[in-house]
């Protein structure tokens, strides 16, 4: 098998019909941080097999965007609801 690699998959679909059909073919293939955006390692025949199915269910209306993260970036993302919770610094300095 190839070598994995970082993505993190956005997409702006506007039918729900169809954000559903995205979500679910998303899901079990990567990490859901937000609304419409995965993170996601897979090897390059895991994109391109993936890339495939969503541009099956979208329509010519819809955007699609595979980015290609390095592992350090991958390990960096942090987001509010993650298991590793943003926390707000308790001090804000305002300038």
């Amino acid at each position: 098998m190839s070598e994995r690699r970082w993505y993190l998959v956005s997409y702006d679909i506007r039918h729900p019909k169809r954000w559903r059909k995205a979500y679910k073919k998303l899901c079990g293939r990567g990490e859901w941080l937000q609304y419409s955006l995965f993170r996601c390692r897979l090897s390059e025949t895991e994109m391109e097999s993936l890339r495939w199915e969503l541009e099956r269910v979208l329509e010519a209306e819809d955007d699609l965007m595979f980015v290609h993260l390095c592992p350090g970036c991958a390990e960096r993302i942090d987001h509010r609801g993650s298991e590793k919770d943003w926390k707000p610094p308790e001090r804000f300095e305002i300038l």
